[in-house]
Order: C-alpha cells, then structure tokens, then sequence
C-alpha cells in the first residue's frame, strides 16, 4: 500500500548506524538524532511514472563528532538509473564503515574512495545508468561539501541568509554562476537537466569544497533536482530556515510536490522524484 502523503515526526530514538534510502518504498519521511545534531529526511518517488524512485539517500554516523550525508539521483532516462543510485550509496556506506582511522584528512579520503568505489561498480555492472551525488561531511564546527552533477548542498541561516550554494555540473548551472541566467529563466531552460558530470563515468570528477562554518542554527540542506527544478532557493531558504525540522521538511517536501502537480500558474512543476535532507547542530550548552 502506498505511503504516499505521509508525515515526517519527531522520533525519540537516535540513530548511531547508517540509513540508507534506496526507493523501498513511495514516500519516506524521518527525523533522527545522530551525535552531532538532528537529520531530517523525505525521499518521494514520482508518482506519475511506472518506474520505482530512482534517488537514493545516506546519513552515515561516523562516531561521536562526525556524521555524512549523501543524496543521489539516478539519471533519468537511462537504464540501470536506480541500480546506479543504490550502488552509490552502498559504496559511501562501505567505505565509511569499513575504516579504523580516525577522522579528519582521513574521512575526506574514506569519501573519495567511497566515490571512486562506486564509479568503479557502476562502470563495472555495465547498465548503462549513472547518478549525480551530492555529499556533505559534518564534523565539529563545520561542514565539508562534495557533488558531482547537479544534486546541491546548500546552508542557510536561521534569519535566511544564503551562506553555501554548490554550483551544478551542467551548462545552465554555470551560465546561472556567470550570472547570464537568473534561476526563473534557468528552470524553464530547455536544457536545464542536461548534465555533463555523473558517477558512472570515465571522466568522473568530484568537486570538494573547503570547510565551511556551520553554526547551531544554521540548516544545511542536500536535495536532489526533484526539489531544485521545482521550488525557488529563496521559498527553499525560507522553507527550511526555523522552526523545527520536522516541520521543515514536511513545508518543502510538500511545496515542491504542490509545484509538480501543476496547480499554481506561472509557477515551475517538473514532476520527479524528491530527495532531501536537512540537518541542523545540536544547540551548545
């Protein structure tokens, strides 16, 4: 039976082993405590195709001041899409908790790895898919970027000012960064999901960010094109930016699949699947 509809609650229990998202199910909403702060998660297959939820999501407790977050979208169109997205994710996790050393420079190269390893599968399975990955490293104080493609990292602040905003691998995402298209002419570009960079490729780069300041109430969000081609950074920002986070992730989820519904004139609606997720440090004491 679908679960579609659901609503993301406060859970009680924490989580100190990974979570993977890989599709099981229509819509997947949670919250979760981990050491470093609270994780809240939506993962929503399109409900207008026959084929399963190709995204796939991480949160991968590494010990007691350290966590990742991954979000992966199997490219559309391509065979082996959700294979590709699953297998990432797999990798990352396998990479993550098979390694003794403690982190720092360490856990960046477990990641790197961990992306390679997957690459390496995805060419080696020979679909023919792909995915996009966007991947945040979470440690004391900070926040430490990845992607490949045009899956985001984004990091708001609780007032709503914009203070990270990874630039996507794909001609619109760099012609929006020259700043030759605002973001209401990029989302109706007829090549907005043309992407130049996946895992699944032999030419695979992963673009990794510097250290970031990630403050008690900041919000960090990771999301897949399902969210981005669909709701405006500033509706984002201001989705997100206070008030609980399972609140927060219910207004998000709930406005981008208000949008692909199509029910609000002049407003973008690109239905797809929709990953997100957001985390937020526990306050200090």
């Amino acid at each position: 039976m679908s679960e579609r509809g659901k609503r993301s609650k406060r859970l009680a229990a924490g989580l100190d082993k990974p979570r993977l998202y890989v599709g099981d199910r229509d819509d997947e909403r949670d919250v979760y405590t981990t050491a470093p702060g609270e994780v809240a998660a939506a993962s929503i297959g399109d409900a207008e195709k026959a084929r399963p939820n190709e995204d796939s999501a991480a949160i991968i407790p590494v010990n007691d001041t350290h966590v990742v977050l991954a979000v992966a979208d199997g490219v559309g169109g391509m065979t082996g899409a959700r294979q590709a997205s699953n297998l990432t994710v797999k990798a990352l996790r396998k990479a993550l908790t098979s390694s003794a050393e403690p982190p720092g420079r360490s856990l960046r190269t477990a990641i790197l790895d961990g992306i390679e390893a997957a690459n390496r599968a995805i060419l080696d399975s020979g679909s023919g898919g792909a995915s996009t990955l966007a991947l945040a490293e979470i440690g004391p104080d900070y926040v430490r970027p990845y992607h490949v493609g045009d899956s985001v990292v984004l990091i708001c602040g609780q007032r709503g000012r914009l203070k990270l905003y990874t630039t996507p691998h794909s001609p619109v995402g760099f012609a929006m960064e020259a700043g030759l298209l605002d973001e209401k002419e990029a989302m109706a570009h007829t090549e907005l999901n043309l992407i130049f960079n996946v895992i699944g490729s032999t030419d695979m780069r992963v673009e990794v960010g510097s250290e970031q300041p990630l403050a008690p109430r900041d919000t960090l969000v990771l999301a897949s094109d399902g969210l981005t081609d669909n709701v405006l950074q500033d509706e984002i920002i201001a989705a997100v930016r206070a008030g609980p986070l399972h609140l927060a992730i219910n207004r998000v989820a709930d406005l981008a699949l208000e949008r692909m519904c199509g029910t609000q004139a002049n407003k973008p609606s690109k239905p797809d699947d929709l990953t997100a997720l957001l985390f937020r440090r526990h306050p200090r004491r």
